[in-house]
């Protein structure tokens, strides 16, 4: 009977209203100015920000017209060799002697360019369609070099005409002279296939590696010129290696997207 009586008395007894109610400690209040905060400053960034990102791909130097592998048009022994890796020779031009059945024949230039290697030496024997040589398609040596860059199928839609490019290139020291600026010139439609790679570039191995993870887009990147470096191409140091690049040089490409605001990551 005496706890029904104080469970009563408990009932009947009006609620202390005048006891203030803690909703929240300061340090609660802290933590919520601040997430409030944090939120404020992403959704500002979010709407205003830029991000920016890079597609890396190998690649080569070399010029705008490619090369081709000549091969010989007869079968026979190597007499003479009348042209030297590095000469300009026009379309039509003897490279190489070749004593056959029906006597002595010329290996010929099918376009104008510059030999960069004699595969045939004398004294070797041939059959008709071997490779003897690799020429480089250009009108004169001052022609300027670009850079093939080959990027995965997938990724060649991405890349811009007129992005910008940083070449780090194999025979220069990055850490020393920098890297080479160029500009996105053309992207390719299709993938290429291996073989057309290595009718391009004129050399089977590098068609080969380019192509070994599948099906690549070929990008053309056209190198910034500059008058006041030896080699003629602008640096992302101030005078870049004190010597000339060569064509057939290997690089390694980085490819600048445009930024894009956060917010549109949201946005269908």
């Amino acid at each position: 009977m005496e706890f029904r009586q104080k469970a009563l008395s408990k009932l009947q007894s009006p609620e202390e209203l005048d006891i203030p109610v803690r909703f929240a400690r300061p340090q609660g209040w802290l933590v919520l100015a601040v997430t409030a905060g944090v939120m404020a400053v992403a959704a500002f960034w979010a709407v205003t920000g830029d991000v920016t990102s890079k597609l890396s791909a190998p690649g080569i130097l070399t010029r705008a017209g490619g090369s081709y592998i000549l091969q010989s048009p007869v079968s026979g022994q190597v007499t003479a060799a009348l042209a030297e890796e590095g000469d300009m020779l026009p379309e039509g031009a003897p490279v190489l002697s070749v004593r056959t059945d029906e006597g002595v024949q010329a290996v010929r230039t099918v376009a104008a360019g510059r030999v960069t290697s004699l595969v045939a030496k004398i004294g070797t024997v041939v059959t008709t369609g071997a490779d003897v040589a690799t020429v480089e398609r250009v009108d004169s040596a001052d022609d300027p070099l670009v850079a093939m860059l080959y990027m995965p199928g997938g990724s060649g839609s991405t890349v811009p005409v007129g992005a910008r490019v940083d070449l780090s290139i194999q025979s220069v020291p990055t850490q020393q002279f920098g890297v080479l600026r160029g500009r996105v010139k053309a992207v390719g439609r299709i993938p290429q296939t291996r073989q057309q790679i290595t009718s391009f570039l004129g050399d089977s191995q590098l068609g080969e590696q380019f192509s070994k993870q599948g099906h690549p887009v070929a990008v053309m990147v056209q190198l910034e010129r500059s008058t006041g470096t030896k080699s003629g191409y602008r640096w992302s140091s101030t005078d870049g290696p004190p010597y000339a690049i060569e064509s057939m040089t290997m690089v390694s490409g980085a490819i600048h997207l445009a930024a894009q605001r956060p917010v549109d990551w949201l946005l269908p």
